[in-house]
């Protein structure tokens, strides 16, 4: 299939008009608290160590310790090598709660998408069998630059029958390398085409490049999996991860994707903050407004 071109210059004009919507008090409060149910809490530092990942469970389960009313995150992210930690940490919580907390883990090369494709694969098997109900694999964006698309496509198919039926696949596109937005549209296209089903996800970014995230690309990017969904009937996820540090300009996301694809997306299920910066600004925002004052950035822990 073609994917249709880009105008850039209105789809950030279109992407801009999100950000002047007025919402009302009650609204932002819920808006708000969607937010925090949609959040990837990530650590991929290299410093990264058993109790930090443990110390990362903990404020997913509970995001404010001084609030028990707010709900969960969606998900931690992990490397490899953390999930069986997280897989420990929050088994008691997702064993006697109606929904869970997921793991993710950046598996299959992350972040360059330079290692071999059975090393890629095996890391994704590994981390499923560690744990993982989620993978977040990158593609090769060297290989989509030089148009050697069919190797992308087998790699995400590749990994997509590790996943199948074992795990959520979130395919991250690294739209800060991919430059314009007609190859973010057709990374988009290729990416959902490669066999993602039903609640996979594409995915913005590693975090690891700049730009992440921004609100352009987003669109671009949700009005792929919405005109799948016009066409099939499936519904596609999308992850905006890095650079979306405000509860405001979580609210701004939120509006986009109501407008875009609708009140399914509006759900944790089908739409994903990777920002784990965004959760405290988000908190100290939601305690403003239930104490009527600002609690200072140290009450809420890193991690």
């Amino acid at each position: 299939m073609r994917s249709p071109p880009v105008d850039r210059v209105r789809a950030d004009q279109r992407a801009a008009e999100f950000t002047r919507r007025s919402i009302k008090t009650s609204a932002k409060t819920a808006g708000l608290r969607l937010a925090l149910s949609m959040l990837d809490l990530t650590t991929l530092e290299g410093k990264d160590s058993p109790e930090k990942v443990r110390s990362l469970c903990r404020k997913a389960i509970r995001p404010d310790v001084s609030d028990p009313t707010l709900p969960h995150v969606a998900a931690i992210c992990v490397y490899p090598t953390m999930v069986e930690t997280a897989a420990r940490e929050l088994a008691s919580f997702n064993a006697s709660n109606p929904t869970k907390v997921h793991i993710a883990s950046v598996a299959t090369g992350f972040p360059s998408g330079q290692f071999p494709l059975p090393v890629r694969l095996d890391d994704a098997r590994r981390a499923i069998e560690a744990g993982a109900d989620e993978i977040d694999m990158v593609i090769s964006r060297g290989l989509f630059l030089a148009g050697q698309r069919g190797e992308v496509f087998d790699e995400i198919a590749a990994t997509k029958e590790v996943c199948r039926g074992r795990a959520v696949l979130k395919v991250i596109l690294e739209t800060g390398e991919l430059e314009t937005y007609d190859l973010v549209r057709q990374a988009s296209d290729l990416a959902i085409a490669a066999g993602l089903e039903e609640g996979d996800f594409i995915k913005t970014s590693t975090g690891k490049v700049q730009p992440a995230a921004t609100m352009g690309v987003t669109l671009v990017m949700l009005e792929a999996v919405r005109d799948h969904y016009l066409r099939t009937g499936v519904h596609i996820g999308v992850k905006p991860a890095g650079g979306i540090r405000t509860a405001k300009q979580s609210l701004h996301y939120l509006v986009m994707v109501k407008e875009t694809v609708g009140d399914d997306w509006l759900d944790p299920r089908l739409f994903r903050f990777g920002a784990s910066t965004l959760t405290n600004d988000i908190l100290m925002q939601l305690g403003k407004q239930r104490s009527g004052h600002y609690m200072a950035p140290y009450d809420y822990s890193e991690a």
